[in-house]
């Protein structure tokens, strides 16, 4: 098999068809995704609202380039879609000789490490502002097989794409199902159905009048404000049955609750407090020092005193979506302080807080509250915080549960990681075949 070296420009001519905007006709535009994700219809606008008079039409099955994101991967070929459509100077249409490539053989060349380092190099300006130079690029050589043999060689890649697509596929819905997973053992646990109970734990009930007792001894000695009267789960609301040992209760009745908050740009530092953000909770831990911030003693022992955070607290997002960002505060955050997306829970008997922990993970009770929402966004507010349900075991039980459940999710963190190393491979896999495709035998070796 032969291959021969080819400039660009022996087979991409520009398509400059110009074409004035009228005020009162209708134009189709179009956008250009980068990493090679395609050329589509962007939308259908007034020319009266189009601020550039002076475009180009762009036909179907021309190659498109962005000038500016070409080495962010926002090339394609016009599908029919946007026929007809209009673009700036700063999307380039060409004709493409058929005689000397596949358009479909070109398409998946512009996909590889060759061609992004092709428009890197054609590129020039600030960094995050580069154009691409048309001459720099259309003399930019690359090797091609004689048109019937680059058809053989797609028609290869397509059929060997397919088959890792499904593999690609199947590699999700493993994911997937990993996470379904999670949830069931999740709901079998918060439902008294994940270990077996022992007659001579002391009931929840028990459990239940010691936090009482705790959390008025915190009122009368002023550490704690006395809060309005939470009203009772009737037994209609009771979403489910639990065994005769567990008690449902509210998370007021459990746990201090506030909200977070966001102090002046003034007081933020250096060097100071640890602040979290939403950002910060990932994978349901805290990730302080990704984008990490800080804000300043006084703050956080001022302005912030009321929702200080400390290791064991509980800190769950209350604006979404996603709404179930849940983590606990770690050891290594001596204390920290937080935004005002989210509230801290801290039980009254910090034993309770990784069974808490879970059982927010397990996500029914916030799925069931009705959330308010406010410029796209969904809110819980510090109330319905304060008036979740949660059933609740015997402390011992309580133990059990977690320590079984900490097992079963590190096993379905191992299956996660193994599924997710196949997904790469997989990924690595369509790179060779691409690349095997797209180069000399030679150049291979």
């Amino acid at each position: 098999m032969s291959w021969r070296k080819m400039k660009f420009g022996d087979f991409l001519t520009r398509s400059k068809i110009p074409i004035v905007i009228q005020d009162d006709e209708t134009y189709k535009r179009v956008t250009i995704k980068i990493k090679h994700n395609g050329v589509s219809l962007r939308d259908e606008e007034k020319g009266s609202k189009i601020g550039t008079k002076k475009q180009f039409i762009l036909k179907a099955g021309q190659f498109i380039v962005s000038k500016i994101d070409a080495r962010y991967g926002a090339i394609g070929i016009a599908p029919d879609e946007v026929e007809d459509a209009i673009i700036t100077g700063n999307f380039w249409a060409y004709d493409v000789d058929f005689s000397k490539v596949n358009i479909e053989w070109f398409n998946q060349f512009t996909n590889s490490k060759d061609f992004y380092d092709i428009c890197e190099r054609a590129s020039s300006g600030i960094t995050h502002r580069k154009y691409l130079n048309e001459t720099s690029f259309l003399n930019n050589e690359i090797s091609l097989p004689d048109i019937d043999e680059q058809l053989r060689i797609i028609e290869e890649f397509k059929s060997n794409k397919i088959i890792l697509n499904k593999q690609s596929t199947e590699l999700t819905h493993q994911l997937d199902l990993v996470k379904q997973l999670r949830q069931a053992f999740l709901r079998e646990a918060m439902q008294g159905k994940l270990v077996p109970r022992d007659l001579n734990d002391e009931p929840a009930s028990k459990l239940l009048e010691k936090i009482k007792f705790e959390k008025e001894q915190l009122i009368s000695n002023g550490k704690l404000k006395k809060q309005k009267e939470l009203l009772p789960i009737k037994q209609e609301d009771i979403p489910f049955n639990v065994p005769k040992s567990w008690v449902w209760c509210k998370f007021g009745e459990l746990a201090y609750i506030t909200s977070g908050s966001t102090p002046k740009s003034t007081a933020f530092v250096d060097e100071g407090i640890p602040y979290l953000k939403m950002h910060n909770l990932r994978n349901q831990k805290i990730d302080f020092f990704y984008k990490p911030q800080y804000i300043k003693e006084e703050v956080h022992n001022g302005q912030l005193k009321r929702c200080r955070a400390y290791p064991g607290d509980i800190i769950m997002n209350i604006v979404g979506p996603p709404l179930g960002k849940i983590a606990i505060i770690p050891d290594t955050l001596k204390e920290c302080n937080f935004n005002q997306a989210a509230v801290l829970i801290r039980p009254f008997n910090p034993k309770l807080n990784k069974f808490i922990f879970w059982f927010l993970n397990e996500m029914s009770e916030i799925n069931l509250i009705e959330t308010k929402g406010v410029a796209g966004q969904n809110n819980i507010s510090v109330t319905q915080a304060h008036n979740m349900r949660i059933p609740i075991p015997p402390i011992s039980e309580q133990n059990r549960i977690v320590s079984k459940l900490d097992e079963l999710m590190k096993f379905c963190d191992k299956l996660e990681e193994s599924i997710k190393g196949s997904q790469k491979q997989n990924e690595m896999l369509l790179q060779q075949v691409l690349r095997e495709a797209l180069e000399p035998k030679e150049k291979q070796e």
